[in-house]
């Protein structure tokens, strides 16, 4: 009576996994797993991004006065999801002890994928009023809290399935979803911004997009709950390696290194968005070439990424963990005081900045996320990880473009290396406290992400 009275997904989910038992999952089915999820979630917050810069200023923010405070609204409302991630992790946590795993991911994906699809429908200011920016914020809202949500410990199974010698290698392969996911949403809006008209693209043309995101999130729900029947995630499970713990009693635990834990990625995380959406709103608003042409010179960079986070892993492995963030930082930092002269300096310099930004992005993101989960215990790490990734997220990353704009618009984009290198210094401290050795290259508690 109380298993109907309170179904879950777990018993599911227990039969799948002996119907599979003489049928293991290969590492490689693992990786695409690990990099199709974390390419939806990706995919879903820059088709957002990009939109908060070529669209929602105009459409849903016109009575703003200029193009400048349009923006900035538009980046407030971007922000909203990061502060809602966790709050969804936190719900998301109790329904996968009460009913599941594979439930709260169908829930999480399907809510993901909704509230992104619905912006697609989004009427703008001219139609419905102020409704417009109070449902953009409520359907930016449901994507942070349903990200929350996400977190399937794929990536962990992953880092717990490495071989010895390869775990940095291994800790980088989530991290392929964010170049992945930019590149494809910048190819997307790129195409429909040189083949459409101004109006065309601002009446329908935008929205193509945000249905996109919506079928890559099914694809990326089947994908995952393939692994998540699977005998190693059974396993792993089994061994209390991926259950998730309450929340107030992870942080009664392991609170400060929860905190530290938000801190160590700080500089890969306060770039991400300086290389990616918020140099798209200054060629928007102060030029130096046409955004169609910088959106593929974006998708250029994010290529480059792509192979600076394989090399990162490379690195991880030979020097350690800890060393290599370490050096990313300082890279950062360097990087800083010519960031703001680049982007300033039209076109070429420009493009400069994107190349040269994202081959550092990848080099220290790449080894960024879960940097210190090493130092929680084995039955906290689950949710432990996710409430970090949540909590750097919200600080690196979730402010960045508004931070950005708004202090490079009032006083000089001299600023936005102020910012940059305010999250190196973060990094590097927080990275110095950590006493837990780097387990890069002996256990794979230091590549959980």
């Amino acid at each position: 009576m109380s298993q109907l009275a309170n179904p879950t997904s777990t018993e599911m989910e227990r039969d799948a996994r002996q119907i599979h038992d003489d049928k293991p999952v290969e590492p490689s089915n693992i990786t695409i797993g690990v990099v199709i999820g974390r390419m939806s979630e990706f995919f879903d917050f820059f088709v957002y991004g990009l939109a908060s810069v070529l669209v929602f200023p105009r459409v849903v923010f016109p009575f703003a006065g200029d193009p400048v405070t349009a923006t900035l609204y538009s980046f407030a409302i971007f922000s909203l999801a990061f502060i809602a991630r966790p709050v969804g992790s936190v719900v998301f946590m109790w329904v996968d002890r009460t009913y599941g795993r594979g439930t709260k991911l169908t829930i999480a994906l399907l809510v993901l994928g909704g509230s992104t699809a619905s912006i697609a429908f989004l009427p703008g200011y001219e139609t419905i009023g102020y409704w417009s920016p109070a449902l953009l914020a409520l359907f930016r809202l449901g994507q942070g809290f349903a990200l929350g949500g996400a977190w399937d410990g794929l990536a962990s199974l992953l880092a717990l399935n490495a071989p010895p010698n390869r775990r940095g290698l291994y800790a980088m392969i989530p991290q392929l979803g964010a170049p992945f996911g930019f590149a494809l949403a910048s190819v997307l809006f790129g195409y429909f911004v040189f083949n459409l008209s101004d109006a065309d693209f601002l009446s329908w043309g935008w929205r193509y997009p945000f249905f996109v995101a919506f079928a890559i999130n099914v694809v990326a729900l089947f994908a995952r709950l393939r692994i998540v029947a699977s005998k190693e995630f059974g396993d792993a499970l089994e061994a209390h390696e991926l259950q998730a713990k309450p929340v107030l009693e992870v942080l009664r635990v392991h609170g400060g290194d929860v905190v530290l834990g938000a801190f160590a990625p700080l500089a890969s995380f306060a770039m991400f968005h300086l290389v990616t959406i918020f140099p798209l709103s200054w060629v928007t608003l102060f030029g130096g070439q046409s955004a169609g042409k910088f959106l593929f010179v974006q998708v250029i960079g994010a290529l480059l990424g792509l192979v600076t986070v394989v090399i990162s892993g490379l690195l991880a492995d030979r020097i350690g963990r800890r060393r290599q963030l370490i050096i990313g930082a300082v890279i950062i930092a360097i990087f800083s005081f010519t960031a703001p002269f680049l982007l300033n300096a039209g076109g070429t310099g420009q493009d400069a900045f994107i190349i040269i930004g994202f081959a550092i992005l990848g080099l220290s993101f790449g080894q960024a996320s879960g940097s210190v989960s090493s130092r929680f215990s084995q039955p906290y790490r689950y949710t432990g990880s996710a409430l970090t990734s949540d909590l750097a997220w919200l600080v690196g990353a979730g402010f960045a473009p508004l931070t950005a704009l708004g202090l490079a618009s009032q006083f000089g984009i001299i600023f936005i290396g102020g910012y940059l290198i305010s999250g190196a210094i973060c990094t590097i401290v927080a990275l110095m406290l950590s006493r837990a050795p780097d387990r890069s290259a002996d256990s794979p508690q230091g590549v959980t992400t």
